[in-house]
């Protein structure tokens, strides 16, 4: 049974932090490519950041490069997403999701098992 449990969200002031963990298992694969995406109330769901199986390669909206970084530890099947600067658009609910493929992608409909998302909230 595929799984994938995001936590880690919460309300953060504007310029804070936040770390998000991605737990996955039962994978066939052992390190899936994983993707964080969100979505904000009235927006359609978008990617934000994407780490291939190794961790060697990742991938960053242009809206989160140099404030967001992505990291895994396979011996622990996590993925982290470092969240520094939050601004107000930041808002959403953030979704990791996983691809059987071994190329990075931002784009959702590449990706075919889900998590339930955690909800971040950016504002003073």
């Amino acid at each position: 049974q595929y799984q994938l449990v995001e936590s880690g969200g919460g309300l953060v002031q504007p310029g804070g932090s936040l770390t998000l963990s991605c737990a996955h298992s039962g994978f066939a694969i052992n390190w899936p490519v994983i993707g964080w995406f969100r979505q904000a109330p009235g927006r359609r769901r978008e990617g934000v950041s994407c780490i291939s199986r190794g961790g060697v390669t990742t991938n960053y909206a242009d809206s989160v490069k140099g404030r967001f970084t992505i990291s895994r530890d396979n011996a622990k099947n996590t993925v982290t997403l470092q969240m520094n600067g939050l601004k107000p658009e930041d808002t959403g609910v953030y979704y990791c999701a996983a691809r059987q493929s071994i190329y990075t992608s931002l784009l959702d409909t590449d990706f075919e098992i889900w998590g339930q998302g955690t909800q971040v909230t950016v504002s003073s």
